[in-house]
């Protein structure tokens, strides 16, 4: 599914554009336990998260993740935005809980990147 798709689907907010027009999305990894993330994040897959500190991007980039969705309101620091630009790693915001998020992107069509 396209990213920009996904972003009216959430109401989400680019905060980093790291190629949103060009990237397609596989599979949703939510999470806040990010040796979770590193453990069951796939390629290709979107991190949603509410944690807002630069580690997040650091996984993101170790899992091979293309894009990180902030759900619950939340802000990212500084140095999470940067990190972010640095490695070219999406970066979005969206007001909707973790689980109202991954249940819209559910019913949308996407999985869970830790089902097979």
């Amino acid at each position: 599914m396209q990213l920009s798709k996904i972003i009216d689907l959430v109401n989400g907010t680019i905060v980093v554009d790291g190629g949103v027009a060009a990237i397609d999305i596989t599979s949703v990894c939510s999470a806040d336990l990010l040796s979770n993330v590193l453990r069951h994040g796939k390629k290709g897959a979107l991190l949603v998260t509410c944690l807002n500190q630069p580690h997040v991007i650091r996984s993101a980039e170790l899992a091979d993740i293309p894009a990180v969705l902030l759900a619950l309101g939340a802000i990212p620091v500084k140095d999470m935005v940067a990190l972010a630009e640095e490695k070219k790693i999406v970066l979005l915001t969206t007001s909707l809980p973790m689980y109202t998020t991954c249940g819209i992107l559910y019913g949308a069509g996407l999985r869970s990147c830790v089902e097979d």
